[in-house]
């Protein structure tokens, strides 16, 4: 299954218009959240800025400095990873487990899927809307935080029809924070 998750404020934004997601600083009780999400995936697929703000998994210690933070990190790190981009030059631009994309959306997300028994995530609000527009999402999670920023990137793009999905989760964190779980209907 290909799953598209984002943080996004009430009005459905994964930034703000300056591109900043500062407002998005989880909770402990969202970070466990996320690493249990992310330690079930047998991949992710990313487009070059959501990669490189996710790096620093790889990158800063500062980061393993909790418990948490340490789990999140290993889990990350050893998660393979496929990057989109056409800036980022080769290995030594990328992390562990992390290759650049080769081939189209449709195709890579297909090569990500047959590579695993395990659900597989699309990130990066660009990348995603390509997947979206090809009918290749199964999944929408979405972390709504309690902010409206009244412009920035969409979550979602616009798209030339309706496409029904069905709500089969909703979960409220002690921080405000709202998990939406939408699944795909086919």
């Amino acid at each position: 299954m290909l799953i598209y998750s984002m943080s996004a404020s009430i009005d459905g934004f994964v930034t703000d218009r300056a591109g900043r997601f500062d407002w998005t600083i989880p909770s402990d009780e969202v970070v466990r959240f996320h690493l249990e999400q992310v330690g079930a995936l047998g991949g992710y697929l990313l487009g070059r800025r959501l990669y490189e703000t996710m790096r620093v998994w790889e990158t800063d210690p500062s980061l393993s400095s909790t418990e948490e933070g340490a789990a999140f990190a290993d889990v990350w790190t050893a998660l393979p990873k496929v990057v989109f981009s056409r800036t980022l030059g080769g290995a030594g631009d990328l992390g562990r487990n992390t290759r650049l994309a080769e081939e189209s959306v449709a195709e890579e997300v297909a090569r990500a899927l047959e590579a695993t028994n395990d659900d597989v995530s699309i990130g990066g609000a660009d990348l995603a809307a390509q997947a979206l527009r090809l009918g290749l999402i199964d999944e929408l999670r979405v972390f709504r935080y309690p902010v409206v920023l009244g412009g920035g990137t969409p979550y979602l793009p616009p798209l030339a029809e309706p496409r029904p999905f069905s709500m089969i989760e909703a979960r409220t964190f002690a921080s405000s924070v709202v998990f939406e779980r939408y699944r795909s209907i086919r």
